[in-house]
Protein backbone atom coordinates (compact mmCIF):
# COMPACT_ATOMS: atom_id res chain seq x y z
CA UNK A 1 0.00 0.00 0.00
CA UNK A 2 1.48 3.22 -0.85
CA UNK A 3 0.17 7.18 0.23
CA UNK A 4 0.41 10.01 -1.45
CA UNK A 5 2.36 12.83 0.31
CA UNK A 6 0.12 15.72 0.81
CA UNK A 7 1.93 17.18 4.22
CA UNK A 8 4.56 16.28 6.57
CA UNK A 9 2.46 16.07 9.94
CA UNK A 10 -0.24 13.92 7.56
CA UNK A 11 2.28 11.83 6.31
CA UNK A 12 3.76 10.86 9.49
CA UNK A 13 0.07 10.00 10.89
CA UNK A 14 -0.99 7.89 8.43
CA UNK A 15 2.68 6.34 8.43
CA UNK A 16 1.69 5.76 12.14
CA UNK A 17 -1.99 4.20 11.55
CA UNK A 18 -0.57 1.86 9.22
CA UNK A 19 1.81 0.66 11.81
CA UNK A 20 -0.95 0.00 14.75
CA UNK A 21 -3.55 -1.50 12.10
CA UNK A 22 -1.10 -3.87 10.55
CA UNK A 23 -0.41 -7.09 11.86
CA UNK A 24 1.41 -9.70 9.71
CA UNK A 25 0.76 -13.87 11.02
CA UNK A 26 3.42 -14.25 13.66
CA UNK A 27 4.60 -10.63 13.96
CA UNK A 28 6.64 -9.88 17.62
CA UNK A 29 3.90 -9.42 20.10
CA UNK A 30 4.80 -6.36 22.16
CA UNK A 31 3.92 -5.25 25.56
CA UNK A 32 1.33 -2.46 26.87
CA UNK A 33 -1.38 -1.66 24.58
CA UNK A 34 0.07 -3.27 20.91
CA UNK A 35 -1.26 -5.75 19.21
CA UNK A 36 -1.35 -9.51 19.61
CA UNK A 37 0.04 -11.89 17.99
CA UNK A 38 -1.76 -14.41 16.27
CA UNK A 39 -0.20 -17.92 15.14
CA UNK A 40 -0.90 -20.98 13.40
CA UNK A 41 0.63 -23.57 14.72
CA UNK A 42 -0.09 -27.55 12.94
CA UNK A 43 0.00 -30.51 15.54
CA UNK A 44 -1.12 -34.14 14.89
CA UNK A 45 -2.60 -34.38 18.38
CA UNK A 46 -4.62 -31.03 18.81
CA UNK A 47 -7.65 -32.93 20.77
CA UNK A 48 -4.84 -33.29 23.91
CA UNK A 49 -5.84 -31.06 26.65
CA UNK A 50 -1.96 -29.74 27.44
CA UNK A 51 -2.23 -27.43 24.27
CA UNK A 52 -5.28 -26.06 26.17
CA UNK A 53 -2.56 -25.01 28.67
CA UNK A 54 0.24 -24.12 26.02
CA UNK A 55 -2.50 -21.70 24.43
CA UNK A 56 -2.95 -20.02 27.77
CA UNK A 57 0.25 -19.37 28.56
CA UNK A 58 0.85 -18.03 24.94
CA UNK A 59 -2.09 -15.59 25.30
CA UNK A 60 -0.78 -14.81 28.59
CA UNK A 61 2.22 -13.95 27.13
CA UNK A 62 0.41 -12.04 24.60
CA UNK A 63 0.40 -14.68 21.83
CA UNK A 64 -3.05 -15.64 20.18
CA UNK A 65 -2.55 -19.40 19.14
CA UNK A 66 -4.76 -21.12 16.48
CA UNK A 67 -4.00 -25.02 16.01
CA UNK A 68 -4.03 -26.70 12.82
CA UNK A 69 -4.79 -30.83 13.62
CA UNK A 70 -3.99 -33.03 11.14
CA UNK A 71 -4.36 -36.87 10.63
CA UNK A 72 -1.92 -36.85 7.81
CA UNK A 73 1.58 -36.87 8.57
CA UNK A 74 2.41 -35.75 4.73
CA UNK A 75 0.41 -32.43 5.11
CA UNK A 76 2.01 -29.91 7.68
CA UNK A 77 5.43 -29.81 6.12
CA UNK A 78 3.97 -28.13 2.94
CA UNK A 79 1.24 -26.27 4.34
CA UNK A 80 4.44 -24.35 6.22
CA UNK A 81 6.01 -24.15 3.29
CA UNK A 82 3.28 -22.56 1.77
CA UNK A 83 2.29 -20.10 4.57
CA UNK A 84 -0.81 -22.05 5.79
CA UNK A 85 0.99 -22.08 9.03
CA UNK A 86 3.61 -20.19 11.14
CA UNK A 87 4.90 -23.40 12.97
CA UNK A 88 4.05 -26.81 13.26
CA UNK A 89 4.78 -28.89 16.19
CA UNK A 90 4.96 -32.81 14.81
CA UNK A 91 8.07 -34.49 13.77
CA UNK A 92 11.25 -35.18 14.91
CA UNK A 93 14.69 -33.99 13.01
CA UNK A 94 15.33 -37.06 10.92
CA UNK A 95 11.54 -36.68 9.07
CA UNK A 96 12.62 -32.85 8.82
CA UNK A 97 15.75 -33.63 7.30
CA UNK A 98 14.25 -36.64 5.16
CA UNK A 99 11.38 -33.97 4.20
CA UNK A 100 13.97 -31.42 3.17
CA UNK A 101 16.21 -33.15 1.02
CA UNK A 102 13.03 -34.97 -0.84
CA UNK A 103 11.46 -31.20 -1.64
CA UNK A 104 14.36 -29.25 -1.83
CA UNK A 105 12.73 -27.22 1.21
CA UNK A 106 14.82 -25.13 4.20
CA UNK A 107 12.34 -25.71 6.83
CA UNK A 108 14.17 -25.11 10.11
CA UNK A 109 13.84 -26.12 13.62
CA UNK A 110 13.70 -23.50 16.00
CA UNK A 111 13.02 -25.23 19.89
CA UNK A 112 13.12 -28.89 20.94
CA UNK A 113 9.95 -30.93 22.65
CA UNK A 114 10.73 -34.14 23.49
CA UNK A 115 12.48 -37.25 22.34
CA UNK A 116 10.35 -40.52 23.39
CA UNK A 117 11.30 -44.61 23.47
CA UNK A 118 11.09 -47.09 20.49
CA UNK A 119 10.44 -49.87 22.48
CA UNK A 120 10.88 -53.71 21.71
CA UNK A 121 7.79 -55.40 23.16
CA UNK A 122 7.37 -59.26 23.78
CA UNK A 123 4.87 -61.42 25.26
CA UNK A 124 6.79 -64.09 25.15
CA UNK A 125 10.02 -63.59 27.14
CA UNK A 126 11.19 -61.00 29.57
CA UNK A 127 14.72 -59.63 28.25
CA UNK A 128 16.03 -59.72 24.70
CA UNK A 129 18.88 -62.42 25.93
CA UNK A 130 15.90 -64.82 26.48
CA UNK A 131 15.17 -64.80 22.49
CA UNK A 132 16.30 -67.92 20.64
CA UNK A 133 18.72 -67.72 18.05
CA UNK A 134 16.78 -67.02 14.81
CA UNK A 135 13.80 -65.99 16.23
CA UNK A 136 11.85 -64.06 14.27
CA UNK A 137 11.73 -59.79 15.30
CA UNK A 138 9.18 -57.54 13.69
CA UNK A 139 10.65 -54.08 13.52
CA UNK A 140 8.96 -51.23 11.33
CA UNK A 141 9.58 -50.89 7.86
CA UNK A 142 8.96 -47.30 6.89
CA UNK A 143 12.89 -45.85 6.40
CA UNK A 144 12.93 -43.41 9.53
CA UNK A 145 11.51 -46.16 11.80
CA UNK A 146 13.41 -48.71 10.38
CA UNK A 147 16.98 -47.67 11.02
CA UNK A 148 16.15 -46.51 14.45
CA UNK A 149 14.62 -49.95 15.42
CA UNK A 150 17.46 -51.10 13.70
CA UNK A 151 19.97 -49.26 16.10
CA UNK A 152 17.56 -50.25 19.21
CA UNK A 153 18.41 -53.79 18.11
CA UNK A 154 21.84 -53.10 17.86
CA UNK A 155 21.81 -51.88 21.79
CA UNK A 156 19.43 -54.34 23.15
CA UNK A 157 22.45 -56.61 21.55
CA UNK A 158 20.65 -58.49 19.53
CA UNK A 159 22.40 -57.74 16.06
CA UNK A 160 25.70 -55.21 14.85
CA UNK A 161 25.55 -52.59 12.19
CA UNK A 162 28.57 -51.80 9.69
CA UNK A 163 30.37 -49.03 11.30
CA UNK A 164 28.07 -49.09 14.55
CA UNK A 165 25.46 -48.28 12.33
CA UNK A 166 22.80 -44.82 12.11
CA UNK A 167 19.60 -42.87 11.14
CA UNK A 168 19.78 -43.80 7.61
CA UNK A 169 20.48 -47.96 8.35
CA UNK A 170 18.41 -50.61 6.66
CA UNK A 171 18.80 -54.28 6.72
CA UNK A 172 21.49 -54.06 4.60
CA UNK A 173 23.92 -52.93 6.97
CA UNK A 174 23.09 -55.67 9.46
CA UNK A 175 26.62 -57.00 9.93
CA UNK A 176 25.50 -59.78 12.10
CA UNK A 177 22.48 -60.91 13.87
CA UNK A 178 21.09 -63.14 16.35
CA UNK A 179 17.68 -63.10 15.45
CA UNK A 180 16.03 -63.15 12.09
CA UNK A 181 14.85 -59.27 11.07
CA UNK A 182 11.40 -58.97 9.74
CA UNK A 183 10.54 -55.69 8.36
CA UNK A 184 6.76 -54.77 7.98
CA UNK A 185 4.08 -52.29 8.21
CA UNK A 186 4.50 -49.63 11.51
CA UNK A 187 1.06 -50.27 12.19
CA UNK A 188 1.24 -54.05 12.13
CA UNK A 189 3.75 -54.48 14.59
CA UNK A 190 2.00 -54.78 17.26
CA UNK A 191 -0.69 -57.38 15.86
CA UNK A 192 1.96 -59.52 14.75
CA UNK A 193 3.34 -60.03 18.66
CA UNK A 194 1.49 -63.54 18.72
CA UNK A 195 3.49 -64.94 15.11
CA UNK A 196 7.27 -63.68 16.15
CA UNK A 197 9.17 -63.67 18.85
CA UNK A 198 9.65 -59.41 19.81
CA UNK A 199 8.93 -56.62 17.94
CA UNK A 200 9.85 -52.98 18.25
CA UNK A 201 6.74 -50.76 18.49
CA UNK A 202 6.13 -47.07 17.81
CA UNK A 203 4.54 -45.44 20.77
CA UNK A 204 1.12 -44.82 19.22
CA UNK A 205 0.73 -47.69 18.06
CA UNK A 206 1.42 -49.47 21.50
CA UNK A 207 -0.87 -47.45 22.90
CA UNK A 208 -3.63 -48.58 20.47
CA UNK A 209 -3.28 -52.13 20.84
CA UNK A 210 -3.70 -52.01 24.63
CA UNK A 211 -0.23 -52.90 25.05
CA UNK A 212 1.09 -53.26 28.93
CA UNK A 213 4.62 -51.88 29.53
CA UNK A 214 5.39 -55.49 31.22
CA UNK A 215 5.90 -56.05 27.38
CA UNK A 216 8.48 -53.92 27.23
CA UNK A 217 11.77 -55.87 27.24
CA UNK A 218 13.74 -53.26 26.02
CA UNK A 219 14.33 -49.81 25.25
CA UNK A 220 16.54 -47.32 23.42
CA UNK A 221 18.41 -44.56 26.07
CA UNK A 222 17.16 -41.43 24.45
CA UNK A 223 19.95 -39.54 25.74
CA UNK A 224 22.53 -41.25 23.72
CA UNK A 225 23.69 -39.35 20.44
CA UNK A 226 22.94 -41.71 18.39
CA UNK A 227 19.30 -41.13 19.23
CA UNK A 228 19.50 -36.94 18.60
CA UNK A 229 18.12 -37.01 15.54
CA UNK A 230 14.63 -38.52 17.16
CA UNK A 231 14.40 -35.40 18.82
CA UNK A 232 10.86 -33.80 18.52
CA UNK A 233 11.12 -30.34 17.26
CA UNK A 234 9.29 -26.78 16.71
CA UNK A 235 9.38 -26.14 12.79
CA UNK A 236 9.48 -22.56 11.14
CA UNK A 237 10.47 -21.46 7.46
CA UNK A 238 14.16 -20.29 7.69
CA UNK A 239 13.30 -16.84 6.98
CA UNK A 240 11.61 -16.62 10.55
CA UNK A 241 14.06 -19.14 12.21
CA UNK A 242 14.80 -15.65 14.59
CA UNK A 243 11.50 -14.27 14.80
CA UNK A 244 11.32 -13.49 18.58
CA UNK A 245 7.46 -14.42 18.63
CA UNK A 246 8.14 -18.36 17.59
CA UNK A 247 11.43 -18.52 19.57
CA UNK A 248 9.16 -17.36 22.95
CA UNK A 249 6.50 -20.16 21.56
CA UNK A 250 9.15 -22.91 21.49
CA UNK A 251 10.22 -21.93 25.21
CA UNK A 252 6.59 -21.91 26.74
CA UNK A 253 6.59 -25.72 25.70
CA UNK A 254 8.93 -26.04 28.77
CA UNK A 255 7.01 -23.57 31.16
CA UNK A 256 6.56 -26.33 34.46
CA UNK A 257 2.49 -26.00 33.50
CA UNK A 258 2.92 -26.98 30.24
CA UNK A 259 5.08 -29.88 31.00
CA UNK A 260 3.02 -31.28 33.70
CA UNK A 261 -0.01 -31.33 31.70
CA UNK A 262 2.23 -33.21 28.68
CA UNK A 263 3.02 -35.76 31.15
CA UNK A 264 -0.71 -36.11 32.70
CA UNK A 265 -1.50 -36.48 28.75
CA UNK A 266 1.12 -38.84 27.34
CA UNK A 267 2.57 -40.36 29.81
CA UNK A 268 5.88 -40.18 31.86
CA UNK A 269 7.78 -41.93 28.81
CA UNK A 270 9.03 -39.21 27.40
CA UNK A 271 12.49 -37.37 27.83
CA UNK A 272 11.56 -32.98 27.73
CA UNK A 273 15.04 -31.34 25.59
CA UNK A 274 15.73 -28.07 25.49
CA UNK A 275 18.84 -27.69 22.88
CA UNK A 276 18.98 -24.33 21.31
CA UNK A 277 17.87 -23.54 17.64
CA UNK A 278 21.54 -23.26 16.68
CA UNK A 279 22.53 -27.06 17.86
CA UNK A 280 19.26 -28.49 16.42
CA UNK A 281 20.10 -26.38 13.36
CA UNK A 282 23.44 -27.91 13.32
CA UNK A 283 22.11 -31.35 13.51
CA UNK A 284 19.76 -31.45 11.00
CA UNK A 285 22.24 -29.67 8.09
CA UNK A 286 24.08 -33.04 9.39
CA UNK A 287 21.54 -35.43 9.03
CA UNK A 288 20.54 -33.55 5.61
CA UNK A 289 24.21 -34.16 4.40
CA UNK A 290 24.38 -37.77 5.18
CA UNK A 291 21.03 -38.36 3.04
CA UNK A 292 22.18 -36.11 -0.06
CA UNK A 293 25.45 -38.34 0.14
CA UNK A 294 23.86 -42.09 0.79
CA UNK A 295 21.60 -40.56 -2.38
CA UNK A 296 24.50 -40.14 -4.73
Amino acid sequence: MSFRKIAAGFSVLLVLLAAACSSGSGAPAGGGSSAQATVKIGVADGGEPYWQVFKQKAKDAGITVDFVNFSDYNQPNPALSQKQLDLNEFQHLQYLAQYNVKNNDTLTPIGATAVYPLPLYSTKYKTPADIPANGKVAIPNDPTNQARALLVLQSAGLLTLKNGGNSLSTPADVATSKVTVVPIDASQTAQNLPSVEAAVVNNNYATAAKLSKDNIIYADDVNADQYKPYINVFVARAADKDNPTYLKLAQLYHDPEVEAAIVKDLGGDGVFKTNSATDLQATLKSIQDNIAQAGK
